[in-house]
This record gives structure tokens, C-alpha cells and sequence, in this order.
């Protein structure tokens, strides 16, 4: 190890102290370690970027394990205690309040999930790593549910108080973005202690059912790739980066999870959801690291998939579903297949979806944006590629947490992800070809005239992150007329830094980007959008039948900790604040 690399490490072990002791940025600032421009107090080197120390992680081997699949979550005959409407503190429940939609919707299946450690394997050349995930997995195993089928999830904390350099052992799981009541939203306040329980409701009801006549909902707004993930104030980029994620799919009469029924989209083994997330991991253990003090954002330079670095899928040649989110933290993501035999094929693939929602129609592109949170579903078909190995690649650019430069890198100069090895026999394919699907859903009527049209500044003070000038509180900045239309105004003010602003409960329509029309990857139903530099970007909200508090965040999640985050509520009053 070199001068440099040592200087890069005694500053990472300093900053390393601060993180295990458990204090976030906000607390650093009340200690006086943290200046007034954000940079920590030049003591012991432990500026991250004043001194550019990114330390590098140890050598792997790529396309030496397979993609791991995660296992289908399955529910229990019932639950000790039983499930109550009120919160069953006496027995160790952390819940607050009451559930509000219980009774209407009672629970048809129950769950019991564990947020525990456990070790897991991301590489060969590396050790054992000790995660804090779901049942001990990291990701956590993948939820099946149907829209009128109402569950109820227990979390059981588990977590031990020796966090291994970072995370606490406090949680608040947020299953994003369904269609929930505020109490089980995962509201980043609601927070269960190691030792506790908390009782998760979700109705799976569609939006809108409570002025629907037929009490049916919004059909055309109905919801498939969600995912669920810690959401802990000040700690949900540790406890994420950790291992607290996980998928949760919605199917309904359409959208059926049987290829043969429906809109026919591939299922079974060839649905396959795919949680990208890049990592780093120290050169002198091997073991994951995370540096608290890189104060744009952090990024890795091991790129996993299912919580596998680099690994390889053998498919047949046919069609393939596959559900991809970006877990962050930090990094954005624009994912092209690659062929290293022939660089120059532009190899096409279909975008089904804008985050959780079916696009009006399938979309044919070659290259898929992801912010940090957004999801897409894309088909893919192999027929053309039998025998051969084509890659996930990451072409978009990106040095530091900022955000990525707009640079497209050429193919085969990327970040390649995941090698498909098309191998496997020829099997039945009875998906539809996405080119003749005409229609999913149609996108909900947008000519409502807003109640209130409202203005949201994503920007930067004191070396933190704000929205309109402050940081987040635990007060409402603004109320919600419970069924009525909105329009906000997200502006990224914050000079050379981008944020993928997500907002909690409803999912909105773009209206227009810098006063243009979106382009056509963001036509659809979304509940992620992407700020980038000095963006301008109208959206439309439609808040439906739940009231309570939830939140609006980066999702960047380290500019989510110190502080880019609001709660506003929703109640029967509402206000016209049109600037929080």
C-alpha cells in the first residue's frame, strides 16, 4: 500500500469512529465537526472530498456465480399476538396509531418477516459479509399479493445493537409506493426498536375506491412493481445500503402473473425482478464499507444484482419479464444489452412500466434511465441471441454523488452488470409479442382543474440539503384536501448536484419537463422523478381515501438523511399553501 493509500485509509478510519458510534451528519453539525459549507473540520483527514479520499475495493472475478432469485414469501396460518385495530403496545408493538382501513379491509393473509443479520456471500474473492436484511436475505424475499386481497405483514426487529461499523437497529419499513394508509406507510418516524414488533396493513385496493360508485377504484391505475425497504430518519441510507430491501409485486385480472391469461405477460420463472445496487467494499478486509462523510452522495465500484456482484443468468431463447429497480444509493443508472461480439448492434428491448405502473402501451427502446428508486419492466426476447451471452450494461457516466455528467459511454466501455448466457432448451413461450399489444391502461383524466398549484425547491444550505430553505420536521409543511387535485412544481435549485425527488402514497403524471412534453420513457403513471440540473418539472397528484402523514424526500437517500425531506398530511380541510 502506498503513501496515498494510507493517507486515504487513516481518514476513512477516523470517519469509520463517528459512523460506529452511531451519529448522523445533523448531530455532527451540533458537535461543531461538521462547517458551515458541509465539509467535516480538517482533523485527522477526515474530509472525504477535500482530500478526494475514495478508497477502492479488493479485485472479484465477474460472471463466475449465477443471479440469485429471491424466494416468494409465504404466509402464516395466524399470529401471536393477535392482530389488533388499536396498537398492541402492551406486547411490544411500536405502532401509534390506530389502523384506519382494517375493519373496511380486514387481512385475508398474514405474514411474519424478520429483520435480522445474517451472512451472505457476494463474491468468492471476498468473505463472508454480515448483512442486516429480511428473514436474514438480503434482497428479502419477494411478496406475491393481489389487488382484493387485503394482508397484514409483521415485522419482527431483530437487529443486533453491534452494527459492524454502520446502520442502526431501528427501523421503519416503507413499502414504496403502494396505495397504503399513513399508519403502515413506513412514515420515517415510525420507528420500531430492536426487541419490538410492527403490524403492517395494506388493503391492495386500487386508488379512488372511496368515491367510486362501483367502491371499485381506478382500474387503469392499478400498480405491479413496488418495493419495500428501511426507511429510518437519518439512517435509511445505511440500514438500505446494508440490506433492508426487498420486492413486492401486485397482480390483478389483467396484469395476472399467468402468461396464458390477460395482458399475457411472461411469468413464472420468466418473471424475474432484478435489484441493481453498487457497493464498496475495504481493501483490508474485504468486508462492506460505508463512508457516512461523502457528502454528495455515495458510490460504489462493485456493481451487484440480487445482491451478487456481476453474476451470470442462463435463459432460454424466448421471452423474458424482467422487473429492474436502481436501490441506489446514490448512482444513476442508463442500462443498454450489449453484445461484446459485435459493439455495434443496437440491441431493442420493450419498457413496460414507469416505476410501478403498466405504460399505456409498450414502448420499443434501446437504453433504460434509472434514477435512484425508479423501476422499469422491460420484455426481452432472446429468440435471436441462442448460444450466445449478451450483457446488462451501464453506460451513463458518473465520478462522484453529484449526479452523472450526460455522458453515454460507448459499448463495452461500461459498467457490465449481468452476462445472459442463452443455453437453456427452447421452451414454450406463450407471452404476447409486445409489439402487437396495442393498450394497457389509459393514463387518468388530467384536464381536472387543481385546487392548488404548489412550488417545491430542492436546494442547498449550510451543507445540507433542503426544500424551500429547511431541512425535515416532524410538523406538517403543508395539508392535503383528501380527494382533490393537485399540481406541484419540483425545481431543482441546488446548482451542480441532481435528485430524484420521490413522493409517498399517490403516484402523479408529468405534465411537462422545462415546459416541454416529457419524453415518452416518463408518459405513464410514476412516483419517482428525476431533477436533474436546474430542472423544472409540473406534476399532477390525484390524493385519494387514506388521511394521515407521509413524506416527500430525495431519494438519493443520502441527501434523504441530512435533510431533504417534508411531511405533509393529508386530512378533509387541506390548505392552499402554494409554497411550503
Amino acid at each position: 500500500m502506498n503513501l496515498k493509500e494510507k493517507e486515504t485509509w487513516n481518514a476513512v478510519d477516523n470517519r469509520c469512529e463517528l459512523i460506529d458510534s452511531k451519529f448522523s451528519r445533523r448531530d455532527l453539525i451540533r458537535m461543531g465537526l461538521l462547517t458551515s459549507t458541509g465539509y467535516l473540520v480538517v482533523k485527522g483527514g477526515l474530509s472525504a472530498r477535500a482530500d478526494n479520499n475514495k478508497p477502492q475495493s479488493p479485485p472479484t472475478t465477474p460472471f463466475i456465480e449465477p443471479l440469485p432469485i429471491m424466494s416468494i414469501k409465504q404466509p402464516v396460518a395466524a399470529l401471536s399476538p393477535t392482530p389488533t385495530i388499536a396498537p398492541n403496545t402492551a406486547a411490544g408493538e411500536a405502532r401509534t396509531r390506530s389502523h384506519q382501513a382494517f375493519t373496511q379491509f380486514p387481512p385475508q393473509k398474514f405474514y411474519s418477516l424478520q429483520d435480522s443479520a445474517g451472512l451472505v456471500s457476494v463474491s468468492p474473492d471476498l468473505p463472508l459479509q454480515t448483512i442486516w436484511g429480511y428473514d436474514g436475505t438480503t434482497p428479502g424475499p419477494t411478496f406475491h399479493a393481489k389487488y382484493g386481497e387485503p394482508i397484514l405483514v409483521r415485522h419482527i426487529n431483530l437487529l443486533p445493537a453491534d452494527n459492524g461499523g454502520f446502520g442502526l437497529n431501528s427501523i421503519a419499513t416503507h413499502l414504496h409506493n403502494g396505495h397504503t394508509p399513513s399508519e403502515s406507510d413506513g412514515f420515517p418516524v415510525d420507528f420500531e426498536d430492536s426487541g419490538q414488533f410492527y403490524d403492517h396493513h395494506y388493503p391492495n385496493v386500487l386508488a379512488g375506491f372511496s368515491t367510486d360508485p362501483s367502491f371499485i377504484g381506478a382500474k387503469n391505475e392499478a400498480m405491479s412493481t413496488l418495493w419495500y425497504h428501511d426507511h429510518r430518519a437519518d439512517f435509511t441510507a445505511q440500514n438500505v445500503y446494508k440490506g433492508l430491501a426487498g420486492f413486492f409485486l401486485l397482480f390483478n385480472d389483467q396484469d395476472t402473473g399467468d402468461e396464458t391469461t390477460g395482458f399475457r405477460l411472461p411469468s413464472g420463472e420468466f418473471d424475474v425482478p432484478m435489484i441493481f445496487g453498487d457497493r464498496v467494499f475495504d481493501a483490508r478486509t474485504g468486508l462492506l464499507f460505508f463512508d457516512l462523510f461523502n457528502l454528495d452522495g455515495i458510490l460504489g465500484d462493485k456493481f451487484l444484482i440480487n445482491g451478487k456482484i456481476q453474476p451470470f443468468f442462463q435463459v432460454a431463447p424466448r421471452r423474458y419479464r424482467f422487473r429492474w429497480l436502481n436501490s441506489g444509493p446514490s448512482r444513476f443508472l442508463q442500462l443498454f444489452l450489449t453484445d461484446l461480439n459485435n459493439l455495434g448492434a443496437k440491441i431493442s428491448f420493450y419498457q413496460i412500466s414507469t416505476d410501478g405502473n403498466l405504460t399505456p402501451k409498450p414502448i420499443q427502446v434501446t437504453s433504460m434511465p434509472l434514477a435512484v428508486a425508479e423501476r422499469t419492466d422491460v420484455i426481452v426476447d432472446f429468440t435471436p441471441f441462442a448460444g450466445k451471452s449478451i450483457y446488462i450494461e451501464n453506460r451513463l457516466q458518473q465520478n462522484d454523488g453529484r449526479g452523472p455528467n450526460g455522458t453515454i459511454l460507448p459499448a463495452g466501455r461500461g459498467n457490465q452488470c449481468l452476462r445472459f448466457d442463452v443455453v437453456l432448451p427452447s421452451v414454450a413461450d406463450n407471452s404476447a409479442d409486445p409489439a402487437t399489444i396495442t393498450k394497457f391502461y389509459d393514463l387518468p383524466d388530467l384536464t381536472a382543474t387543481p385546487v392548488v398549484t404548489r412550488t417545491f425547491r430542492f436546494d442547498r444550505g449550510n451543507g445540507q440539503w433542503t426544500i424551500n430553505g429547511k431541512l425535515f420536521g416532524n410538523t406538517p409543511r403543508l395539508r392535503v384536501k383528501r380527494n382533490t387535485v393537485e399540481h406541484w412544481i419540483l425545481q431543482n435549485d441546488s446548482g451542480g448536484w441532481q435528485h430524484p425527488s420521490h413522493n409517498h402514497f399517490e403516484e402523479f403524471v408529468i405534465l411537462n419537463r422545462n415546459g416541454q412534453q416529457p419524453p415518452a420513457q416518463e408518459v405513464g403513471r410514476k412516483d419517482v422523478v428525476r431533477l436533474g440540473f436546474g430542472d423544472r418539472v409540473r406534476v399532477r397528484f390525484n390524493f385519494r381515501d387514506f388521511i394521515g402523514r407521509y413524506p416527500m424526500h430525495c431519494h438519493n437517500v443520502v441527501h434523504e438523511d441530512h435533510a431533504m425531506m417534508l411531511r405533509w398530511d393529508i386530512d378533509d380541510v387541506g390548505d392552499r399553501n402554494n409554497n411550503p
